[in-house]
């Protein structure tokens, strides 16, 4: 027995690897996954075994010590791209994409450096776990033997697995959509694992047997309000009158002059054909009563970093608290997870589509004409435009992004902005404001462009905005965690106070529109190894993990001029409706068919989606894609095939996300239309 010990277990590196990738994957979704759904349990593993028999393909093609060593080090990479996103989704509770994590690596290791060694501290213990099956083979096997036939019967194997695999998830009709057009990366690694992530990653999100085809919904009868019982009016006999009657109004479409049914017919491109048939089904929005509402008004856009509505209060945050309740008042915003962190909430507010590619979706968009962004539109009538951020200016590459969003200069800490603001973390937002408005006040029309970080985790005494601010919220009755996230959020309070103060001075308060939205729900709130929880508290009691509570946030759209008004809008509206309602707004020339949101005052019909899990919910009720439960509104009946034509349309604007970014769409129709890029 000893002897044989001496020489080594025969172990064939491709038993090894499927092991492995078995024993990884199920790790990862134990640790991440607070409920277990079976079928998704039986999806990971399937797909996981087909993965490993994959990788054992690759080292079944050597013998002895060779392919030994292969399997081991196919096996410790496995391991750490397991650990890699376990890390990541600890910290900011989403999976993502390979090419966004080394796109960002340096960022992260630098910035959050103290992040990354609490995380190790607390959490490195499963480093040893995930990395045991690695070492014990190393150390005690000494592989198996090398055969043709044998890489043959596994290549075999792997494919029949692979292809049997698709056929159960057919069958069951789990999750089949994220095989397909609505696939996102870190849907698939929730729904299949991570390693048919990665396959779906590297196949751009298909594979084979998979529908990528737009779906056009069937007609359904309108969704109806339950009958209630209501007097019949009497009857009167008209009166004469003399009092002349003024013209209706006469409201004209949102789009260009562009028939995209012609455009498919004559496209040589399978996939521009097919967007351009895609766009033929939608119909455009029409003009409005609030068409034009803000017309020549400069305008200032706020990406506010973890910015939450629980923040929003009369005596804490005053200054928000009159932005939110006497401009136009939301009263059900969402502003979903989009699997991307804050540059994939920064993409939605500015561009109406869902990120796809995760951290680089915006460094890849811009390699596109955005002629319909907010900053074009405005920098087209010759407004004065900047954008700023209080972080480091490469950070998402935005010294290369966001002056194409737009925006004639990009200001920020490393090319200017650390000679005028105090060093630390995070950084003040009411000093960005402070050192970069006052040289707009006079050039108006402006156009102006924020993203801030006050609001940055973590979440404790180390943070020097929630040192600055604590003695303000230490009365509160929550817990430290909670308490230095609001007085972190305080210094947008402060920012506000003294942007709109200057505006006021200036004289210029009503001709200027300030938008302010989150990137994404405050994360550093999350229970984790990486942050100390609180969410939950935050959100008085409310169950987090769901996606309508984590999401429902504030979105700001106010100016002076509209104190005196009372618009609110009670329909549900989300991130990617900013940019067409305020294209609607400011009365710009745009397209509504090329956007994935719509005006919030048009007459299109309502509807938000969570692209992470494929849910959604509109004006009749919400759809829960992991129950695949329905759930109306009260009062509300819908269709039967209210459901099935609803996911479709969310499908489809997932798909057409994806495919304008993939094909570079808007460069065809920037062409069509001769925008050119210095327009």
């Amino acid at each position: 027995m000893k002897e044989k010990f001496a020489k080594g277990i025969r172990i064939p590196g491709w038993l090894f690897l499927l092991g492995m990738s078995l024993y990884a994957e199920l790790l990862l979704h134990f640790w991440t996954n607070p409920e277990i759904v079976v079928g998704r349990l039986v999806q990971v593993v399937l797909f996981s075994a087909a993965f490993g028999l994959g990788l054992g393909l690759i080292s079944s093609a050597f013998s002895g010590k060779t392919e030994r060593w292969v399997a081991v080090g196919l096996g410790f990479l496995l391991g750490a791209l397991m650990l890699l996103q376990y890390y990541i989704h600890d910290a900011y509770q989403v999976f993502m994409p390979m090419v966004s994590v080394f796109a960002t690596a340096e960022g992260v290791a630098t910035g959050y450096f103290n992040e990354i060694v609490g995380l190790l501290s607390k959490a490195g213990w499963r480093i040893l776990v995930v990395m045991l099956p690695v070492v014990l083979y190393a150390v005690f096997s000494r592989g198996g033997s090398r055969g043709w036939k044998r890489s043959a019967a596994l290549a075999l194997a792997t494919l029949v697995f692979y292809g049997g695999s698709l056929g159960v998830v057919r069958a069951v009709g789990l999750d089949q959509d994220k095989f397909d057009a609505s696939a996102n990366f870190d849907g698939t690694v929730r729904s299949f694992g991570l390693s048919m992530g990665l396959v779906l990653d590297l196949t751009g999100g298909k594979v084979s047997g998979s529908s990528d085809e737009f779906v056009i919904p069937e007609t359904t009868e309108a969704p109806t309000t339950a009958p209630q019982e209501t007097e019949a009016p009497q009857q009167t006999e008209p009166e004469e009158t003399t009092v002349p009657t003024e013209p209706p109004k006469v409201y004209l479409p949102h789009s260009y002059d562009l028939d995209f049914a012609a455009l498919a017919a004559e496209e040589t491109n399978k996939n521009i054909a097919a967007l351009h048939s895609y766009l033929a089904t939608q119909t455009p929005a029409m003009e409005n009563d609030y068409t034009g509402l803000f017309a020549g008004k400069n305008l200032v856009i706020i990406t506010a970093e973890a910015f939450s509505a629980q923040v929003i209060d009369p005596e804490l945050t005053p200054t928000l608290y009159r932005m939110a309740n006497e401009g136009i008042k939301f009263n059900e915003y969402y502003h979903p997870v989009w699997g991307c962190g804050t540059t994939g909430g920064e993409f939605a507010n500015l561009l109406s589509l869902v990120p796809y590619g995760g951290t680089t979706t915006m460094m890849e968009a811009v390699e596109q004409n955005l002629f319909f962004t907010m900053g074009h539109q405005l920098q087209k009538q010759g407004y004065s435009s900047a954008a700023f951020h209080n972080n480091d200016h490469t950070y998402y590459n935005r010294h290369k992004t966001h002056t194409e969003l737009g925006y004639d200069t990009f200001f920020a800490w490393g090319n200017g902005m650390e000679e005028l603001i105090s060093n630390g973390w995070t950084r003040s937002d009411k000093e960005m404001v402070d050192v970069t408005l006052p040289d707009y006040l006079d050039k108006t029309p402006f156009s102006l462009y924020y993203m801030s970080v006050s609001g940055h985790a973590s979440y404790d005494l180390g943070n020097d905005m929630a040192e600055k601010n604590y003695h303000l919220v230490e009365h509160l009755p929550y817990s430290r965690a909670v308490k230095c996230y609001l007085a972190c959020s305080m210094e947008l309070e402060f920012a506000m106070e003294s942007m709109i103060n200057m505006l006021e001075e200036a004289g210029i308060a009503d001709d200027t529109v300030i938008v302010i939205s989150t990137d994404h729900y405050p994360y550093g709130l999350a229970p984790t190894a990486t942050w100390s929880g609180g969410l939950g508290e935050l959100y008085g009691g409310q169950n987090w993990g769901d996606e309508k509570v984590r999401d429902r946030n504030a979105l700001i759209i106010w100016s002076g001029c509209l104190e005196d008004m009372d618009i609110v809008v009670d329909e549900p509206v989300y991130a990617l409706d900013i940019l067409p309602t305020l294209s609607n707004l400011f009365g710009v020339e745009y397209d509504s068919r090329l956007m994935v949101g719509r005006d919030v005052f048009s007459e299109q019909e309502p509807l938000v989606f969570f692209p992470t899990t494929g849910g959604w919910l509109t004006d009749k009720g919400s759809y829960d894609a992991k129950s695949g439960k329905f759930t109306p509104r009260e009062g509300v009946e819908v269709s039967e095939d209210y459901v099935k034509n609803t996911t479709a349309i969310v499908r489809n604007k997932m798909k057409y996300s994806r495919d304008v970014q993939y094909y570079d769409y808007f460069n065809v129709i920037s062409d069509l239309m001769g925008f050119s890029r210095e327009d």
